[in-house]
């Protein structure tokens, strides 16, 4: 794969995400329909570009005053139990179900944000 392919996708992965579209979405399609990686495979290498930017995140969070740290622990523990649990159940089930499954989740996403009005989008994003 040449080293030009490789940073359009990367650019598009971070203007997609500083969108708060999903760039991790893009990256996830490009690594298994372009480098015939297996979906699980796909997901695990999204999750490690996700941890610097996800450190970088809260230090400018801090920074702002935007954290409330007394929160911040309840749902660390609960999303990372989360995440052991759903990758031990990811691993059972294979490549090919979790590609179907990750097409059929992007579907009903896209489904929803096409019927949603925009007066409900707002709300939801300001709460």
């Amino acid at each position: 794969m040449s080293i030009f392919v490789i940073a359009v996708v990367s650019f598009l992965s971070g203007f997609i995400a500083s969108l708060g579209l999903g760039g991790g979405m893009v990256l996830i399609i490009y690594l298994a329909i372009f480098t015939q990686m297996g979906q699980l495979e796909a997901q695990g290498i999204n999750l490690i570009f996700f941890i610097p930017i996800a450190l970088v995140s809260i230090i400018l969070h801090t920074k702002s005053k935007l954290i409330i740290w007394k929160k911040l622990l309840p749902s660390i523990l609960t999303g990372v139990a989360a995440a052991i649990i759903f990758s031990l159940i990811a691993s059972m089930l294979g490549s090919e179900i979790l590609s179907k499954i990750f097409s059929v989740f992007i579907i009903i996403i896209g489904i929803k944000e096409l019927i949603k009005k925009p007066e409900q989008q707002n709300k939801a994003r300001y709460k």
